[in-house]
């Protein structure tokens, strides 16, 4: 089972996170930011991952230190549960339809950091979470777990649906990265390391 348990704590948030890659989609997250939380339990039901978050964080301020470090703490999660990354598809794309919305999302677990993201939303906010937000988490987990991420979205009109998209085609490109191919023997790169 490749697991990872982490704990980050500041001023602004204190996060505890386990991450199982080799699950089955259980899920049990708490980070006092209702749509976040629904996002997660999607990204963690679709791409058959375990995930436990609890998530403290300044909310009185507003969700933004909460989101960004449980992106954080999620990068370093996936990063420090994929291990050496032998025997792994390293690469993963999905294209994922919800009702009016169409996400693309493409990653590479090569070791290098890149994001971009192509989206734009019409409202400020669904429910307590910023749309803004979206970009901010996408980016601290593409940092942190050193990986190229590429995420677009193709079409759409309702927010809410856009963003559930993108929470889970990213969930079932990550889940094609991290699954094993018995005919990759090593690191899948000409240079022999990731």
């Amino acid at each position: 089972m490749r697991t990872a348990e982490l704990k980050r704590e500041t001023r602004e948030t204190n996060i505890a996170m386990k991450l199982t890659l080799d699950g089955v989609g259980k899920s049990y997250i708490k980070t006092g930011v209702g749509f976040f939380d629904h996002m997660l339990e999607g990204f963690a039901k679709h791409g058959f991952f375990d995930l436990d978050l609890k998530a403290d964080g300044d909310l009185h301020v507003d969700p933004h230190h909460t989101v960004e470090d449980v992106g954080i703490v999620l990068g370093r999660a996936i990063k420090e549960a994929v291990g050496d990354k032998k025997g792994i598809c390293r690469f993963g794309y999905f294209i994922l339809p919800m009702d009016d919305a169409l996400a693309l999302c493409s990653l590479d677990l090569g070791g290098r950091a890149y994001f971009d993201f192509d989206c734009e939303f019409e409202t400020e906010r669904v429910g307590t979470f910023e749309t803004q937000l979206v970009r901010e988490f996408f980016y601290a987990v593409c940092s942190n777990a050193e990986m190229n991420l590429h995420i677009k979205m193709l079409s759409g009109r309702n927010d809410h649906h856009k963003i559930e998209a993108i929470f889970k085609a990213f969930a079932k490109a990550l889940d094609q990265a991290v699954s094993f191919d018995d005919r990759i023997t090593d690191v899948l790169s000409t240079k022999g390391t990731l």
